[in-house]
């Protein structure tokens, strides 16, 4: 049985309005097909870009997904996308350094104006990475008792180490930025990273490591949105002009981040949809994409719609990425979505 097919199957024995099956959500997008194609622009001319959070997801990349069949090459596939939606988040390079190669050929297999964010690496954010991933030079630099482990955090490298990671990070992207391509560096901090005056300073020297380019801040402890804190952290990154990720993800657990409102920057607002599955948000040995696997209803995709209206009035471009990318269900939102605001600028 074919791979789609056979996730085709498990979706269809569930009755969750939320997780319905490919099918389902291939059923919802052709209404809106070529909805997300070009970015929206407002009557003030600020200008919504909307896409998903990965284009090579296995279950994305699945046969007859959301890639038409036969688009079986790297190439194929991200020309496809590219003439599908404005942006895309990279999210391997949290894992991996970018490679400059690499990069080249994305700016040869999409148009000038199709824009890339990307997620900064797990060592630049605080977050552990594993040593096999690591490019060999920095692998047979490190110290033994370094080389030894199966992960490290950057706290743990050599002073000369971690300045090196940073630089291979944006030696692998530059191709994107040379093409005018490179939107922004999405900085995502881990739970642990709470509302110290310490981490405020990590954040700016994250900031100054990326110069010119731009970067965005989503943080993932509540702390930092509490009563005693939000207005102090929001305060902060607008006296940096520094972009808030602002979320919509799963309430009521411990992890859970509020879908607060706020721009801070008038060059950029980014919004992030995780998709809102409670039952396995906090789940161990899973998946990562079991996570995101659920696909927004009508209703909670309008209720966002007067704050992107909002935040659009404040923002000069804005990057709204679908992050529940089990197979088509992130690429069906982004459409619907994108629908949706053309909708209510018509009107």
């Amino acid at each position: 049985m074919p791979h789609a097919d056979r996730m085709e199957s498990a979706d269809t024995a569930r009755s969750n309005p939320h997780d319905p099956g490919v099918e389902e959500a291939r059923q919802r997008a052709a209404t809106v097909e070529a909805a997300a194609a070009s970015p929206v622009v407002t009557p003030t001319g600020s200008v919504i870009r909307i896409g998903t959070a990965s284009w090579t997801d296995p279950t994305m990349i699945a046969p007859g997904v959301f890639y038409p069949r036969g688009a079986d090459s790297a190439e194929e596939r991200l020309a496809f996308y590219a003439d599908t939606f404005p942006v895309v988040e990279i999210d391997a390079t949290y894992y991996a350094l970018p490679s400059a190669r690499v990069a080249r050929a994305w700016v040869d297999r999409t148009p000038p104006d199709f824009v890339f964010d990307a997620k900064a690496h797990a060592l630049m954010t605080g977050q552990p990475t594993e040593v096999k991933r690591l490019p060999k030079d920095i692998r047979t630099a490190l110290p033994a008792e370094l080389a030894a482990k199966s992960r490290l955090y950057a706290r743990d490298l050599p002073a000369e180490l971690r300045d090196e990671v940073w630089r291979m990070f944006l030696e692998g992207l530059e191709p994107l930025r040379q093409s005018g391509q490179l939107g922004s560096i999405l900085l995502q901090f881990p739970r642990w990273f709470f509302p110290t005056g310490e981490n405020r300073d990590l954040i700016l020297d994250a900031r100054e490591r990326l110069g010119e380019i731009r970067s965005s801040v989503e943080l993932r402890s509540e702390t930092w949105f509490n009563e005693k804190n939000l207005d102090r952290t929001m305060r902060f990154l607008r006296d940096h002009s520094i972009p808030f990720v602002m979320v919509d993800g799963p309430q009521g657990l411990r992890s859970s981040v509020p879908p607060v409102m706020a721009v801070t920057s008038p060059e950029l607002a980014i919004v992030r949809f995780h998709g809102r599955r409670v039952e396995t948000w906090e789940a161990k040995d899973i998946p990562v994409v079991e996570r995101f696997r659920y696909l927004y209803s009508d209703e909670e995709l309008r209720e966002w719609l007067p704050r992107i209206r909002e935040a659009a009035e404040e923002a000069r471009e804005m990057h709204i990425l679908m992050n529940n990318c089990y197979a088509n269900y992130g690429s069906t939102n982004a459409r619907e979505l994108a629908a949706m605001l053309e909708e209510e600028l018509r009107g």
